[in-house]
């Protein structure tokens, strides 16, 4: 086997590991999200308190994700992502632990930290992938970690229908998990800084580039975050649908997300960022015209299923063009990372105070001019276009995870 091949060989190796990390850190995710009502009974606080408590695992993890350069350029990437990854599905085991409102808002800090800078670190390294393979590889990586969060839900479902605490469950979750994204991380590529190369500052803003790029992942979150929480509601009281087709909506739409995540790289490999986000924007903006003058459920459901596949592929190519813009990349995937988590956090509460105020349809009206966004700042991503890497195995300038 020649060198070349080899390289090749550990290129795609490494590929499938950091696919899989992906996966586990959506099974958290999942795993979490499915035991929040027994949390909450647990901790004993009121909707309002939980409301609250759920604010810190983003205000975690924004104030976290700019470390995630650091740590990589301190130990390397292979062993930085293990150890990252292994604190975050380590942190599983908190919030189920805390036993008033206090400890609660504490531990889904840690929680979200952890989560920020291990994200940042995986999606830094798939970058590096994607730019080594020459062909998109971003999309399907976010694919994996919703088919990851699909499985750690469908899990606490199970957990919670046969009435488990939710101490063991996650307990018992977080030890397989650990061990299944500590394995995966050991086949990533080993990147090591140069020896002369500055470490990136502990907290710095983000650059412009990434402000940008930042924006329309900002307009797509939104939207996602506010179709998640918000369909079934938009279903069982506009459109007075049963609450089993409620539910079909919200699982539909997710199902369409991580689909379209899993098949978008060969849209973008034929295409190209620019015109898949553009197009992208005009499928979002369709299925927000649907859902706003739906006039019964299934005109509703799909529209939110075009919406689902609208901004399936927006984030991960915001990732991949921040990792590919700036001396560090890992800075701007951070400043991405955090405009777009700070936009799932807001997004519910904003179209709820907006739905009191107005009305749901309206709310939906603000989602479908933000998805116009996409279409209209399409143009950013140019400047992430993939650059060829000559020598696979070559340590790259930057302190990328």
């Amino acid at each position: 086997m020649t060198a070349e091949v080899y390289g090749q060989h550990k290129v795609r190796r490494a590929r499938y590991a950091v696919g899989a990390v992906f996966a586990v850190h959506g099974a958290v995710t999942g795993s979490f999200a499915t035991r929040v009502p027994w949390i909450q009974d647990h901790a004993g606080v009121s909707p309002g308190q939980l409301g609250l408590a759920l604010a810190f695992p983003a205000i975690g993890a924004s104030l976290a994700m700019p470390l995630a350069g650091r740590v990589s350029h301190r130990f390397g990437a292979r062993t930085a992502l293990r150890g990252l990854i292994a604190l975050w599905t380590l942190a599983l085991v908190l919030p189920s632990i805390a036993p008033n409102l206090l400890t609660l808002c504490l531990v889904l800090f840690v929680y979200g930290a952890t989560a920020g800078v291990s994200d940042v670190a995986m999606n830094a390294l798939g970058v590096e992938v994607e730019n080594r393979l020459e062909r998109s590889i971003m999309s399907g990586l976010h694919g994996m970690w919703s088919v990851g969060a699909l499985v750690g839900s469908a899990a606490g479902t199970l957990a919670a229908h046969l009435g488990t605490d939710a101490r063991l469950h996650h307990a018992l979750a977080a030890g397989v998990l650990t061990v299944a994204g500590v394995a995966a991380a050991g086949h990533v590529l080993d990147l090591q800084p140069a020896e002369d190369e500055e470490p990136p500052p502990r907290f710095a803003l983000p650059p412009r580039s990434a402000l940008l790029i930042g924006a329309i992942g900002f307009c797509a979150v939104f939207a996602e975050g506010a179709s998640l929480d918000w369909s079934a509601v938009y279903l069982r009281d506009r459109l007075d649908a049963s609450p089993g087709l409620a539910a079909a909506c919200t699982t539909g739409f997710t199902l369409t997300m991580a689909i379209a995540r899993l098949a978008g790289d060969r849209v973008v490999d034929r295409y190209g960022a620019v015109r898949t986000v553009r197009t992208s924007g005009v499928v979002a903006v369709t299925g927000g015209l649907l859902i706003v003058l739906a006039p019964h459920p299934a005109t509703a459901m799909a529209g939110f299923a075009l919406m689902g596949l609208g901004i399936a592929v927006v984030v991960p190519l915001c990732f991949a063009a921040a990792g590919r813009s700036g001396t560090h990349p890992s800075l701007a995937i951070a400043g991405v990372a955090t405009i777009t988590y700070t936009s799932g956090l807001i997004a519910p509460s904003a179209i709820g105070l907006l739905a009191q105020a107005t009305s749901l349809m309206v709310s939906f009206v603000l989602v479908t001019v933000l998805s116009c966004g996409l279409a209209g700042l399409a143009g950013v991503l140019r400047s992430g276009d993939r650059v060829k890497v000559i020598r696979p195995d070559a340590a790259v300038p930057g302190p990328r995870p």
